[in-house]
């Protein structure tokens, strides 16, 4: 059964739209997480939809679009880097997707997310790969990886000594090395050990 075909099957049996939701920004260092909900219409075709992190930047970029063209409903939600240390990447994972849950138009009858329960009383289905199985997820996938890297690359004219533009926040040798030079910066997460273990400049 192919992630379309899946969908479809769960639409018919839950008898309503179903969402697919997924999130990008739980490993970085730096910058936020960015949760998406993605409700796509019956029997549509996307071509090249897949898992984000299987498509190149440029391809992501593409699908995206058609993602937003076709999709019935498309909702992202944001959670700071502030907050992260304040309530952890659990918790700031389950607040941003059930935002993004609650924004979305009509209401979905089933969700189908990767290896996650939210507190919502909607049938969720949560296999392991989810966006490998389910269209809607990896949707979902993309639509909140491209969002979270373009504000990363905001962030890289705004902070330009990190390289925020290259890694995306995410713990490279690169990053680590700038962090010991400059020390950390407004959207890192100064929970994460990596930042608070490092011998800074001050």
């Amino acid at each position: 059964m192919n992630p379309f075909e899946h969908d479809e099957h769960l639409r018919k049996r839950h008898n309503g739209p179903l969402a697919g939701i997924d999130e990008a920004g739980r490993g970085p260092i730096a910058g936020p997480l960015v949760a998406a909900a993605v409700i796509l219409p019956p029997d549509c075709f996307i071509e090249g939809l897949r898992d984000s992190k299987k498509l190149t930047p440029a391809q992501r970029e593409i699908v995206y679009k058609e993602i937003k063209k076709t999709a019935e409903d498309v909702r992202i939600a944001i959670i700071e880097p502030d907050e992260i240390d304040r309530i952890n990447i659990y918790q700031a994972t389950i607040k941003a997707m059930t935002i993004a849950v609650e924004s979305l138009s009509p209401r979905p009858a089933v969700l189908v997310i990767d290896a996650m329960k939210l507190p919502l009383s909607i049938t969720q289905l949560s296999p392991v790969r989810a966006e490998d199985i389910s269209a809607s997820v990896a949707a979902a996938s993309i639509v909140a990886k491209v969002t979270r890297d373009r504000i990363m690359e905001d962030f890289d004219r705004d902070f330009p000594q990190y390289g925020f533009s290259r890694h995306k926040g995410y713990a490279t040798r690169e990053h680590l090395e700038n962090i010991k030079r400059y020390g950390p910066c407004p959207i890192h997460r100064k929970s994460y050990s990596p930042v608070c273990n490092l011998k800074l400049p001050f």
